[in-house]
Order: structure tokens, then sequence, then C-alpha cells
């Protein structure tokens, strides 16, 4: 097995075609959000938490956390699949929970998608547990564009 690393740094502006190629290569894109407005949106808020994983001088690995004071968010960790399993997901979140800790943040949320199961189990090994709470939610916007 190949020995591959990682370098963590902020996203930046530069940034915004490849990370959108890896959440494309994630499958993490749906019709009804628009990657580049999630990114306009998220650096304007804590643009320090939009995190991107170097691995083989390209990014290959993100995380997008949030913090409004009361709850922390991860949104859009995605490791490019030719380099799932080498524990680079984890590091990704560290990273991230060791940021959002230094703020403050008492607790950290996240999504995941209905049946995405390999997800879940991932989350679980980094000890997050299921709150058995309804995540609801509603559209402000009626498009993507």
């Amino acid at each position: 097995m190949t020995k591959f690393t990682i370098s963590i740094r902020p996203f930046q502006i530069k940034d915004k075609n490849e990370v959108v190629t890896l959440w494309n290569n994630c499958k993490l894109i749906v019709p009804w959000n628009d990657p580049y407005k999630d990114i306009t949106r998220k650096n304007k808020e804590h643009p320090e938490l939009f995190l991107v994983g170097i691995i083989e001088n390209s990014i290959n690995a993100s995380v997008m956390g949030g913090y409004d004071g009361h709850r922390g968010w991860i949104n859009y960790l995605a490791v490019n699949p030719r380099y799932q399993n080498h524990g680079f997901g984890k590091i990704m979140m560290e990273n991230v929970e060791s940021r959002l800790k230094k703020m403050g943040c008492p607790k950290i949320n996240l999504q995941i998608r209905k049946g995405n199961d390999k997800v879940f189990t991932f989350y679980e090994k980094l000890g997050y547990i299921d709150d058995l709470a309804i995540c609801m939610g509603k559209r402000l916007e009626k498009d993507n564009k």
C-alpha cells in the first residue's frame, strides 16, 4: 500500500473549481444546492473553518465547518475516492473539530442522507451518535441559480 500524506490549509478562492470537482467526484452535489453559491456564502461566515486537504500536490479532501455560537456544523466532508480508507477523513474532521473547540463550540451537529450507511458508520467511529432528532428544513430559495 502506498503511503500518502496530507497537508491541511484554509480554502482559498483559487481553489473553487478544484473543490467543486472533488465534491462531484464524491457525489456530494445535489440538484437543489449550487456548490458555487455554497462556497460564496461560506466565505462570508467563518471562512477559517472551510478547509482543504492537499494530497499529492492537489486538493483531494475538504470539510466545511460552521459555528453559530450555539452549535457547530459539518458540511462537505469529502475525500477523493482514490484516497479513501487512508485516514484522511478522520484527519480532516479532527482538524475542524479542534478549530471549533478553540472557538468555544460545545457540540457539533451534522447531517447524513438516509441510506448512507457507510458514512453513518464512519462518523460513529469518530464518536458521533444518533441524537434521535428529526432534521427538518425549508428552502428559502426556490431554485439553485
